[in-house]
């Protein structure tokens, strides 16, 4: 029987969820985010984080969420690297042993949109280096759907039509790449 060659899946979208203390403005935070992960494609509009008062105790009240699409394309597997750069920026960016923002790294492809995060559930995948990857909204059907376990604001209409728009982008980006015979997309 003969065997098919391996290759890499299509490039990635690099996307970014930000939870973060009014202590700390948008504009420090990009410092950070930027050098770290590329220039910014699309923002999604910033909103008051009430969907739950699990980051209450470390942040404070009065906390916003943003959602940011990057411009940059990348392999899938960088989604470990992307993590671990954003734990340094939330200790950066942290006072007093506290964090002021929460960064969910993740990878939005035309299938699904995946987040790093470094805890164990019954639905993540262990990726190495500490981090598991978290299958957050799976397209289907014309539009991302969430999933059982999918976090109360990744599954709100406001989060999924901006989801939608970075996934229009990202095949848009895609679609360049393959023109330059740059992806195997």
């Amino acid at each position: 029987m003969a065997t098919k060659a391996l290759h890499d899946p299509p490039p990635g979208q690099v996307i970014t969820g930000l939870i973060y203390s009014s202590s700390l403005s948008l504009g420090k935070i990009m410092d950070e985010i930027i050098p770290a992960f590329g220039p910014v494609a699309m923002t999604s509009e910033q909103r008051p984080f009430t969907w739950t008062n699990y980051y209450a105790r470390e942040m404070g009240e009065g906390l916003s969420r943003i959602f940011l699409a990057m411009e940059r394309l990348v392999n899938q597997d960088f989604l470990v690297s992307m993590k671990h750069a954003s734990i340094e920026i939330e200790k950066k960016l942290g006072m007093s042993g506290r964090r002021r923002v929460n960064i969910d790294p993740g990878i939005l492809t035309a299938e699904r949109l995946v987040l790093a995060t470094t805890k164990n559930f019954t639905h993540r995948v262990y990726l190495g280096q500490g981090i598991f990857a978290d299958l957050t909204l799976i397209y289907r059907k014309g539009s991302f759907r969430p999933l059982e376990w999918t976090y109360p604001d990744y599954r709100d209409p406001w989060s999924l039509a901006f989801w939608a728009e970075v996934r229009k982008y990202h095949l848009s980006a895609l679609n360049a790449l393959k023109r330059k015979g740059k992806t195997n997309a």
